[in-house]
């Protein structure tokens, strides 16, 4: 019998996340990402009992990572600093909002799957309490308007990355003209 090629969690997450991208989540299966990872599906079965821990598993992995990079923008010393860090976070990699949209499908169907969502929802309150210092020392710093809620300014920056860019700008310069929008608004001062 011929012995099981072994892979590392970061090679399994990669491939969760490309077959997620090119097939969807009702596209996504064991069979191709045994496929794809060039092992067994016995292989797989013997970490998940199916699809939906998987990717909850893997959905955790990446607010783990999001929160962390988060964090790390927190320690810069300006709010500029801090302002231009979150844009290059937010836009560094487009494809997580579309995961994340699909990791609402998942059914909760076994106790794993539920912890799972748990730890979900709990980095979500702490990415939210996270933003809240960011908003906050903006308006210490007098740059975001006091009598605005925090939660429509994050509101506005996050939604940033629906905006389709139907004109093909290069995304570098896409970013810098969002920034220039909520800094300055869309209308001129005269």
């Amino acid at each position: 019998m011929a012995r099981e090629r072994k892979f590392t969690k970061e090679e399994l997450y990669h491939a969760v996340k490309h077959l997620l991208l090119k097939h969807g989540y009702d596209g996504f299966t064991f069979t191709v990402l045994a496929s794809f990872l060039d092992v067994s599906r016995a292989a797989i079965y013997k970490y998940y009992d199916n699809k939906e821990e998987l990717i909850s598993e893997y959905m955790v992995y990446e607010l783990i990572k999001f929160l962390n990079d988060l964090k790390a923008i927190g320690e810069k010393k300006t709010f500029n600093e801090q302002f231009d860090a979150l844009f290059d976070m937010i836009f560094a990699d487009l494809s997580l909002y579309e995961i994340r949209a699909m990791g609402m499908q998942i059914p909760i169907i076994n106790k794993k799957i539920k912890n799972n969502k748990q730890k979900i929802s709990g980095i979500i309150v702490e990415l939210y309490s996270s933003l809240q210092q960011f908003v906050e020392l903006g308006k210490e710093e007098k740059v975001f308007k006091k009598d605005i809620p925090n939660n429509l300014i994050l509101g506005m920056i996050f939604e940033t990355v629906n905006i389709p860019n139907r004109g093909n700008i290069p995304l570098p310069e896409w970013v810098e003209m969002i920034k220039d929008v909520i800094c300055h608004g869309l209308f001129t001062k005269d």
